[in-house]
């Protein structure tokens, strides 16, 4: 039998109240539903709501994003270029 694997998707992380929450949560629910791995759409993560920089990247790591996906949003901070 094949096994299973278990991912945890998480939408939009929106600003600071956003990645308070991811930080909080993340490894718990990961923990609670038995997933392999979590995806994050990280691209809203910046403090103003839109786009992502290299430090909220490694913030999201640290807190247990495997993956973070992104989409237009993700270049309206200069700095994750």
């Amino acid at each position: 039998m094949a096994e299973t694997l278990r991912f945890l998707f998480i939408g939009d992380i929106i600003g600071e109240p956003g990645m308070a929450l991811f930080q909080k949560w993340a490894l718990k629910l990961k923990e609670k539903y038995k997933a392999d791995a979590i995806i994050v759409n990280g691209e809203n993560a910046a403090k103003n709501g839109m786009g992502i920089t290299p430090k909220i990247i490694e913030t999201l790591r640290e807190s247990g994003a495997d993956v973070i996906t992104t989409g237009n949003h993700a270049f309206d901070s200069k700095n994750v270029y």
